[in-house]
Parts: structure tokens; C-alpha cells; sequence
């Protein structure tokens, strides 16, 4: 019941610190962070003890689906290059660099070493999705830091299960068995994300019930999650892909009202998970320092010579190959350092990698000291990162400016009006409709819905209305798939694209 209450507690003071976070320009994750290690440290608070089920099967999935959504398909696919040297080949240099450092400064043998190397190497979507809704990074920058951060995990995944394996049973892994394994995981994991994903797309075109629809966005990413894991694939894998497909077909799948509604209703669930696990990472560390203490094993110089290694690590790899691409891309000229040091400082750990902590096995020697460093090097990556990256982003003038976004919406929706225009001329030339329905359709055009339409809506002029959206909403999807507006402008118009079509809905039809 403590454990409930302190749960309770933490959502409560989630609501609070969101608005100082706000007020601080500061990221959320990394304030809840700092106020669960005050908490933790408060005597007399209870020690929670958070199984990785809990993180694993039912803060996850969401998060990382909301996350997976956020990303632009197609800024994606132009990306994809960069995104898999990051995703598969940075984690297991990352991960062997832990163990290395691990290995010559703890008494960790080798495999537990590389353990710990294994959870610590990704970078982790939820702390990167959240962290990043403060910066008006670039489009490109901004999904190459997120792409990477979504699919670098099924590296990770089978670099941990294959150590912690070795670790638990002392079997020889061979290289044939190791590449069967990570087929299972990674490929297995998409064929289920595309199947679930594909299911769910015909069901949401099926039904039109706003809660039904909920229901069934709501339970996706769990459904992904344990389809996968029963068949011995990454969950994670399978969560990610669903999101990112289903995302590319969101405005094809539902009406407007219940894509509004679904926003709302995600938009609070992922506020309260992400609330109670970036609260609960800063609260693990107090109660294992306590544990740890009675041990007596070296934890801060480790510590902060695994976090000091996995930046170095990342740097060294990032400069490279940004260098490499500007090279074939660009010219014989020096890059600029500006992008790739933002990339290797949006690296943090987080939710995932708390995940795999918890999940080490705890009968292998060295336990408790493991989950310390895991967890106490998240807790540095989220708070050090977390409070410089924006000061840096700023610091590099790689911000997109407010006029800049500004800017972009109105010429997105100056491209729209035109396309309303157009159709209302074609209408008029046919003598379709009433000319004083039409006058007062480009009357409301121009002024962008500030025309008093008061009660006098007619059925027709509704119809011509919700036809008038349908196209601007096609003309959207255009402009995204050819890279002529951000994912982050397309959303926000959308929005008013769906907030216009509910203003006419009278039952509304896919």
C-alpha cells in the first residue's frame, strides 16, 4: 500500500514539476529525476522495489509506441543510412568499451562486465522522445537522434540476453548461433509489429466507435509487445515498428473527432507513465547505495569513469562518421562540428535501460554492484545530459528559430487554402452548388474560420466543408512525403485540419 501511495505521489508531483519545468526551460525527465533522488534520500521513505516486469511489460510499450509515432516516415527513409550505423554499429562498441573500463576498475569479470556494457549502450527512445520535445532541433537532426534511439535497441537486446546467458549457464556462444539469435529478436520482432500493425489498420478502418478506437490504439503496443516476446523476438522491436507504421497511416485510419480524442487520451497516459518511471530511476538509486554500502565495493569513481567512457565512446564515433558523409556527400570540405557534437551529446540512458538492469539475473556474482552503476549512470546521463542539451543546442545556434516555424505554418497553410480555392472554383464553374454557399466557404478561407458561422450551418455547406478538409488533408500528406514540411508543423496543422472537419461533423464517415 506505501508502494501505491508514493505512486500516487509521484504523478501528483510529476503535475507540479511539468509546470516549473516549463517555466525553467528545462526537460521534465531530468527535474522528476532530480526530485526522486530527494525523495529517496528523505529518511524514512520505503524503499521501492520495481520488478522489470513492471517496467518492461507495462510502462514500455506505450512509451515507446507514443514514441515510435512522433517519428517522420518519410525524413526516415532519407536517414536510414546514418540511423544504422548509429543503431547497429555504435552498440556493440559502446558496449565492449564498458566492459572494458568496467572490467580494469571493479572486480567484475569479463562477461558480467560486458553485461553491463550490453544494457548501458543504447540510448534510450522514451528519455530521448521526452528530452527532445524541448528542442526545435532541425528535421533531419531531430530524427536521426530519434530514429537511432528507437531501432538501436535490438542491438542492445541480444548483446544482454547473449551475455547474461554466457554469464547464468557458462555455455559457449558460437557465431552461427549468435546470428540466429539476433534473426529471432530483430527480424522476428518486425514480422510481428507489421502483423499487429496490419490488424489493427483494419480494425480502426472498421469501426468508427471513439471509444472502441481508443481501446484498440490503447492495448496496441501491448499486444505487439507480448505477440513478440511469446515467440522469443524482441518486444521492443515489434512495439516500434507497429508505432511507426501505424503513425505513417494515422490520418488515413479514423475520423478527425476520434484522432482528436485518441491525442488527448495518449497524451495523458504517456504524461503519467512517464511521470512515475522517470520519478521511480531517481528513487532506485538511494536504496541501492544503502545496499551497497554494506558491501563495500568501489561505486563512484566506476561510476563516473562508465558514464565519462560511453560519451567519449560516442563522440569518437559520431565526428567520423559525420565527417565520412559530408565527405561523400558534400565535398572535400571540413564538416561542420556543430551537428555531430549535438548527436553525441543527445545520447542518454533511461527507461530501457533501468529495464535490463532490473532484469540482470540475480544469482550471478556481482548483482547488486551491477544494478548500482546501471542505474546510478542513468541517473548521471539523464540529469548531466538531460540539463546541458538544450543550453548546447542554443549554444551552436542549431535551435530552429519561433519565426522560422512560424513561418513554415503559414506558408503550409497558404498552400492549403489554395488547394480549397481551387476546388471551390472548380465547383463554381460547374454551378454544383448554390453560389452563396460557395461565397461563404472562401469567405471562411480567407479568414480562416474567424467568419461567424453562428447556427446556421446547412447540411450542405457542412458536406462542402468536411470535402474542403478531406482535400487539404491529402495535400498535407503530399507535402510531408516530399520533405516540404516538418513533422512537428505537419502535426500542429493536422490538428487544426481535424479541429475544422469536427466543427462539420455530423456523424462523420472514414
Amino acid at each position: 500500500m506505501r508502494s501505491v501511495q508514493i505512486i500516487l505521489l509521484l504523478v501528483g508531483l510529476a503535475t507540479v514539476v511539468a509546470v516549473f519545468a516549463r517555466r525553467l526551460a528545462v526537460p521534465a525527465p531530468s527535474l522528476l529525476v532530480v526530485a526522486g533522488l530527494i525523495i529517496g534520500f528523505v529518511p524514512g521513505v520505503p524503499q521501492i522495489h520495481v520488478t522489470p516486469e513492471t517496467i518492461s511489460l507495462i510502462v514500455l510499450p506505450p512509451l515507446l509506441y507514443a514514441a515510435g509515432e512522433e517519428l517522420s516516415w518519410p525524413e526516415l527513409r532519407r536517414q536510414w543510412k546514418p540511423v544504422a550505423a548509429l543503431a547497429i554499429g555504435l552498440v556493440p562498441v559502446s558496449a565492449a568499451a564498458v566492459a572494458l573500463v568496467t572490467m580494469a576498475v571493479t572486480p567484475v569479470p569479463w562477461v558480467l562486465a560486458f553485461v553491463l556494457g550490453a544494457v548501458l549502450s543504447a540510448t534510450d527512445p522514451v528519455a530521448v522522445t521526452a528530452l527532445g520535445r524541448k528542442l526545435a532541433l532541425p528535421q533531419r537532426l531531430h530524427t536521426l537522434v530519434q530514429a537511432e534511439s528507437l531501432f538501436n535497441d535490438a542491438t542492445s537486446l541480444i548483446l544482454f540476453r547473449v551475455s547474461a546467458t554466457i554469464a547464468v549457464s557458462a555455455t559457449a556462444m558460437t557465431g552461427p548461433r549468435v546470428a540466429g539469435e539476433f534473426a529471432l529478436l530483430a527480424l522476428g520482432g518486425a514480422v510481428c509489429g507489421a502483423a499487429v500493425a496490419g490488424v489493427v489498420a483494419l480494425l480502426r478502418l472498421k469501426t468508427e466507435e471513439p471509444v472502441v478506437e481508443s481501446v484498440i490504439t490503447l492495448v496496441t503496443p501491448y499486444f505487439a509487445f507480448v505477440l513478440a516476446e511469446a515467440f522469443g523476438a524482441s518486444g521492443i522491436t515489434a512495439v516500434v515498428v507497429a508505432s511507426v507504421i501505424l503513425g505513417a497511416l494515422a490520418s488515413r485510419l479514423t475520423t478527425p473527432a476520434i484522432r482528436l480524442q485518441i491525442h488527448a487520451v495518449h497524451a495523458t497516459v504517456v504524461f503519467g507513465l512517464e511521470s512515475v518511471v522517470f520519478a521511480l530511476i531517481g528513487l532506485q538509486l538511494p536504496g541501492l547505495l544503502r545496499t551497497q554500502a554494506a558491501a563495500d565495493q568501489p561505486w563512484v569513481i566506476p561510476m563516473l569513469l562508465i558514464t565519462a567512457t560511453m560519451i567519449a565512446v560516442r563522440i569518437a564515433w559520431v565526428f567520423p562518421l559525420a565527417g565520412f558523409r559530408h565527405w561523400r556527400h558534400v565535398g572535400a570540405d571540413r564538416p561542420m562540428w556543430q551537428v555531430p557534437a549535438v548527436v553525441s551529446w543527445a545520447g542518454a540512458r533511461g527507461v530501457v535501460p533501468l529495464a535490463a538492469a532490473l532484469s540482470i539475473p540475480e544469482g550471478v556474482a556481482y548483482h547488486d554492484l551491477l544494478v548500482l552503476l546501471a542505474v546510478g549512470v542513468t541517473c548521471i546521463s539523464l540529469v548531466v545530459q538531460g540539463f546541458t542539451l538544450s543550453p548546447l543546442v542554443r549554444r551552436v545556434s542549431l535551435a530552429v528559430p519561433h519565426e522560422d516555424m512560424a513561418q513554415e505554418y503559414r506558408v503550409v497553410w497558404s498552400r492549403l487554402i489554395a488547394v480549397g480555392q481551387e476546388h471551390l472554383d472548380k465547383l463554381e464553374d460547374l454551378q454544383a452548388l448554390a453560389p452563396v454557399l460557395i461565397e461563404r466557404a472562401r469567405q471562411s478561407l480567407r479568414g480562416r474560420d474567424h467568419v461567424d458561422e453562428g447556427e446556421h450551418i446547412t447540411s450542405a455547406y457542412a458536406s462542402l466543408r468536411r470535402d474542403m478538409v478531406r482535400l487539404q488533408t491529402r495535400e498535407l500528406e503530399v507535402l510531408s512525403r516530399g520533405g516540404e514540411v516538418t513533422e512537428a508543423t505537419r502535426r500542429r496543422v493536422q490538428r487544426d485540419l481535424d479541429l475544422d472537419a469536427e466543427r462539420f461533423n455530423d456523424g462523420g464517415h472514414h
